[in-house]
């Protein structure tokens, strides 16, 4: 047991240290570093001008014509439209066709 203690309380006393002598001024952070720049404070003639600027360009974007998506451009076409009829037809299809894959054992059913 005292062969065991002294190794480990040296290993306590190492991490200790380590995370004690990490930290600098008590953990609060530099003012100097941790302020950023401060701006000047505009005035409300300077809001005023910049507000009138933002209007003009809003509207002269909204007055533009709205421009159609990529897709739209290229005239891509539309799918196929099937019929009822024919969307039974390819199900029955394909159930049938699977139901046969699992009766000769291509297809594993279920949870093994």
């Amino acid at each position: 047991m005292k062969k065991l203690l002294l190794p480990l309380s040296l290993v306590l006393a190492q991490m200790l240290a380590v995370s004690a002598f990490a930290q600098t001024k008590g953990g609060e952070a530099d003012a100097e570093q941790s302020k950023g720049q401060t701006l000047p404070k505009a005035t409300p003639a300077e809001k005023a001008t910049a507000k009138t600027a933002r209007k003009a360009e809003g509207a002269a974007v909204a007055a533009q014509p709205v421009k159609p998506l990529a897709a739209e451009e290229k005239g891509v076409g539309t799918a196929k439209a099937a019929t009822k009829q024919e969307r039974d037809a390819a199900r029955a299809k394909r159930k049938a066709a699977a139901a046969a894959a699992v009766k000769k054992g291509e297809i594993a059913s279920g949870e093994k």
